[in-house]
């Protein structure tokens, strides 16, 4: 089977199932998640390079609640809260809370940032993946939900600002 084969395989899959979970994808084809999102149906996902890491993440701790989800083979971890600002220092982003979620990002190792719209499970879903140097998902922050589980719609025309003006950039 040709590269090219594989990749409309991929693109038809993703059309009849734009819901499908990445990172199992992934690893059925495999093939690095970030060759998933590539391969979605049109209009569904952006990039922004890696340099902007620490624009998003402050961008994203004045969002308010959002769900921040690591994926790895072992557990999904999932944290629903607010994202603390951060800091550059010591060659980490170092989120800047003592309680919550805290920790040291490796900002250097993200690759490019992808500005995810698609279904799930029945529901629209709106998420920004942080992407490694070798394809893989660092991390992804989901746009919260209303009482009436529904994107939160001040959330996702920020997403959404955030996505076209990275973009904006990336093209000039």
């Amino acid at each position: 089977m040709t590269t090219e084969t594989t990749l409309a395989d991929l693109k038809t899959y993703l059309a009849q199932r734009p819901g499908a979970v990445i990172e199992e994808v992934a690893k059925e084809r495999q093939i690095a998640p970030r060759a998933v999102l590539e391969a979605l149906p049109a209009g569904m996902v952006k990039f922004a390079p890696g340099e902007a890491f620490a624009t998003v993440m402050e961008e994203i701790s004045g969002w308010g609640e959002v769900t921040l989800i690591v994926h790895t083979d072992d557990a999904i971890f999932e944290f629903t809260g607010s994202v603390p600002p951060g800091e550059l220092s010591r060659g980490y982003f170092n989120l800047m809370q003592p309680k919550g979620l805290h920790g040291h990002l490796r900002h250097d190792n993200c690759a490019a940032i992808a500005f995810v719209e698609r279904p799930f499970m029945g529901k629209a879903t709106a998420f920004i993946a942080f992407l490694n140097q070798h394809g893989g998902i660092m991390f992804k922050v989901f746009v919260g939900r209303d009482e009436a589980k529904e994107l939160r719609a001040d959330q996702l025309a920020q997403f959404r600002a955030l996505a076209a003006s990275l973009e904006a950039k990336q093209a000039a």
